[in-house]
């Protein structure tokens, strides 16, 4: 790919939009499956919870999340305009039975009161926070004392190796996030760290590391 190219895709990657907006984002819900359903199970769900995610694509993963425990309410947010009306479109009769809601932010306050969710994950959005502390202390802030938070993403070893990182992307490996983890109101309960095989966009077989921090709100 040509550097336009790559960083078109960059930028539908963190932002999908337009015609091509919804063919990334299925193609986000295909690959990152496995790192969803790994976020999503160490929530421990139980009856009751309120539970926010932050950034989800097109929430392709719901039914996932909802045969996980059936009797929670889900909160989904995103930048994306067209990311909010196909996770509504694709997921309408949760939405008819108010146990889905979609909501549109800046990236940076987060639109709810303070202790509004019992539950938190987010899935390959950390690359994209321009200001990291801010944002976990506004995650804090909405989230219940002792509330469980599931951050997940690839390491940084892996995604280096991807073509288009280098437009727009801020890499990790588990260390590098927890030293800003470390300077706001979560601490870590559990560190998960798994590897999978995926296909590259040209159908190559890879393997991709990456890590769910189980964290805890400790305000």
């Amino acid at each position: 790919m040509e550097k336009e190219q790559l960083t078109e895709l960059a930028s539908q990657l963190s932002h999908p939009s337009g015609e091509k907006g919804n063919e990334i984002a299925q193609m986000m819900n295909e690959t990152n499956i496995g790192m969803t359903k790994n976020a999503i199970s160490n929530l421990n769900l139980t009856p009751g919870d309120s539970v926010l995610e932050l950034g989800h694509g097109n929430a392709g993963h719901l039914e996932f999340l909802f045969s996980q425990c059936g009797n929670i309410h889900y909160t989904g947010l995103e930048i994306s305009t067209l990311m909010n009306q196909e996770g509504q479109q694709l997921n309408k009769n949760l939405v008819n039975a108010q146990k889905a809601y979609f909501v549109l932010y800046d990236g940076k306050q987060i639109p709810f009161a303070d202790n509004h969710f019992d539950k938190l994950f987010t899935v390959n959005t950390i690359y994209f926070w321009e200001d990291p502390l801010a944002l976990l202390t506004e995650l804090s802030r909405v989230l219940k004392p002792g509330g469980q938070f599931s951050l997940t993403f690839a390491h940084r070893s892996f995604m280096e190796t991807l073509p288009f990182t280098p437009f727009g992307f801020t890499l990790y490996n588990p260390d590098e996030a927890m030293k800003i983890v470390e300077r706001s109101p979560f601490k870590l309960k559990h560190e998960d760290d798994q590897k999978e095989v995926v296909l590259t966009k040209t159908g190559e077989s890879v393997e991709r590391q990456f890590s769910t921090l189980v964290l805890e709100n400790s305000k």
